[in-house]
């Protein structure tokens, strides 16, 4: 694997999560007694990933202490937003860190477990300016649904009850080009300001993966993780 560097979104408020971790960013989030973000870093190292770059903003020097404390090890940078930019603006922030021509994007309340190897393959092989890891669900309404046509990402679906789909599973690899046309410090959403109009383009592609999958955002997913994580380790 080529792409050694990834892009850490931890900056959000959690705000359905508060009632869970009243002071703790989502990423914190303990997991018998570890915080979520071990989970995601581990993964990350595992997979060949050699230097992280973690986007924050809510509480963010508590994400920081702990990295100071136990990942010392560990290449890492990061930026902090002083006013919310958005999953755009965040990663606008990060990019400067990145040394590389491409990177991986993944989120620090979700893991899910891809083969960044094969999703780097793909998307060098079919020239794709974003590719994204999709999973396969059933009976979900809390996330929207991807379609897909052959290796091409055709279109984003709203969020609405759904028997089975492909969701976004948060893991990107991005071409660094897909940003030169934003500022730092202008918030943006890169789903619907980079993400849809590439689709439109045949520019993203998506690579289906049905590794364990895990989004903490809401009380019962929390709980979820709880029990499945612990059970992991």
């Amino acid at each position: 694997m080529k792409v050694k560097e990834v892009v850490v979104l931890a900056g959000g408020l959690g705000t359905r999560l508060q009632g869970e971790i009243p002071d703790l960013p989502k990423c914190l989030a303990p997991i018998s007694g570890q915080p979520f973000i071990d989970f995601v870093i581990n993964y990350l190292v595992r997979q060949g990933i050699e230097k992280v770059v973690f986007s924050l903003g809510y509480k963010a020097d508590l994400i920081t202490y702990h990295l100071e404390q136990y990942w010392r090890e560990l290449d890492y940078e990061y930026t902090i937003e002083n006013t919310p930019l958005g999953t755009g603006g965040g990663l606008k922030m990060a990019e400067s860190y990145i040394s590389g021509d491409s990177f991986f994007v993944v989120n620090g309340d979700t893991l899910f477990d891809v083969n960044l190897s094969k999703m780097e393959e793909s998307h060098v092989n079919h020239d794709h300016f974003v590719t994204i890891a999709l999973k396969p669900m059933n009976n979900y309404n809390r996330y929207g649904s991807v379609e897909l046509n052959e290796s091409n990402i055709v279109a984003f679906n709203e969020k609405r009850p759904t028997v089975a789909g492909l969701i976004n599973g948060g893991v990107y690899l991005i071409e660094k080009q897909v940003l030169s046309n934003y500022n730092v410090g202008h918030a943006f959403s890169f789903e619907k300001e980079v993400l849809e109009p590439l689709s439109c383009e045949g520019k993203i592609g998506g690579v289906i993966s049905d590794g364990y999958f895990i989004d903490i955002g809401v009380p019962e997913d929390y709980k979820r993780a709880i029990v499945e994580l612990t059970l992991q380790k």
